[in-house]
């Protein structure tokens, strides 16, 4: 199968994204406007019929002081990842990236290679022995995702670093997923465990009503959100950016993101955004205020997005990133304890790979980024 590449328009990148299941909200056109201190090109890749197979979102950053690149595709291409021809798909883009002056390319192949189901996840964590994910045994396994892996290998791309600080923001390898292809909602609530039924029983008996925001409410969530930041310690991202997520999302389509509030008396107590692209849907940022927490809005929340996302026809309901770490005494492990609740499942992706088309450069990029 002979493929050609070529940058192609938005609106070609747009068309095929929608013409998918789903794609990762990351690989829409209108993430470029999101990042809008990267420059951005929209790769197409064409079959001998001339049809449009895959498409690809390429960042670009800028080195300091010279003109050479990093080529960022976030959880992306989209394209046929287990084709048997996989050089020939990714062979034209690296050459393509390099003609534009790329000296290092990082791309997020979004292939899972394993999941563990709530049960798993539980055993891992009441056994004292096992410290991280990946010593638990997986309750599904890709056999694919592994030869995905060799193959790249084989071509010369490298393994990124887990959770290494590369250039731009690092994804995360490890998410949590809530399946609702084929099951009723009366299900999805079954599958939470106990805390999680009684938590939402009781923000509806203390009266939280969750409702949708808009442009407008950005300031509000943007409150919560900088007091979430203080408590947990993170350096929040400013207004204007998700002013800017907002507009450059909801431009593309009027259903790409959206807010929600859960309130208590009249008073916001906890805040969230939700992305959509197709049949999948990601929690993307949560906020909660320091108090009122016993009355258990984001639990709240949590099942009203869960349920829109239902409403909407998705097939997942994506929880993002967490930390593979099942040790209680670990910082992150909150994380997994709240998700783990929702009955879902822990999916691991094949993780960052980078490709060092100038290895000097590349090397001296390692060497800033870790002094930063």
């Amino acid at each position: 199968m002979s493929l050609t590449l070529r940058t192609i328009s938005r609106e070609q990148h747009l068309a095929y994204i929608q013409s998918l299941p789903a794609a990762s909200h990351m690989q829409v056109p209108a993430w470029a406007d999101v990042k809008s201190e990267w420059r951005s090109e929209n790769l197409g890749w064409f079959d001998a019929t001339g049809q449009l197979v895959g498409a690809g979102l390429v960042l670009y950053r800028q080195l300091p002081k010279i003109k050479r690149y990093l080529a960022y595709l976030p959880e992306g291409p989209v394209i046929n990842w287990y084709a048997p021809n996989l050089e020939d798909w990714l062979r034209p883009m690296l050459a393509h990236l390099k003609q534009q002056g790329a000296f290092s390319v990082k791309m997020g192949p979004p292939v899972i290679i394993r999941r563990w189901d709530a049960n798993a996840i539980k055993s891992g964590i009441q056994n004292p022995d096992v410290k991280r994910l990946r010593d638990v045994e997986a309750t599904f396994i890709e056999p694919r995702a592994f030869e995905v892996a060799e193959r790249l290998r084989r071509m010369g791309w490298q393994q990124g670093e887990d959770g290494g600080a590369g250039f731009g923001d690092v994804q995360p390898r490890y998410v949590f997923q809530v399946p609702l292809e084929n099951r009723s909602l009366e299900d999805v609530h079954k599958s939470f465990n106990q805390l999680w039924r009684r938590n939402i029983k009781k923000a509806e008996k203390a009266g939280v009503e969750v409702v949708q925001g808009g442009y407008e409410h950005l300031p509000e969530w943007q409150r919560l959100y900088e007091i979430t930041a203080e408590r947990d310690h993170f350096r929040p991202r400013p207004l204007s950016y998700f002013q800017r997520m907002w507009t450059a999302l909801n431009t593309e389509d009027p259903n790409r993101m959206r807010l929600y509030f859960a309130m208590h008396e009249n008073e916001v107590v906890a805040a969230a955004t939700m992305l959509i692209v197709g049949g999948h849907v990601w929690y993307s940022y949560g906020a909660s205020a320091n108090h009122k927490r016993e009355v258990r809005p984001s639990n709240a929340m949590q099942w009203r997005m869960l349920r829109d996302a239902y409403a909407l026809g998705a097939s997942v309901y994506d929880l993002r990133g967490i930390s593979d770490s099942l040790d209680e005494t670990d910082h992150l492990f909150g994380l997994i304890q709240f998700k783990v609740g929702t009955g879902g499942q822990a999916a691991e992706y094949l993780g960052e790979w980078d490709f060092p088309l100038n290895k000097l450069l590349h090397k001296a990029l390692d060497i800033y980024m870790s002094r930063r």
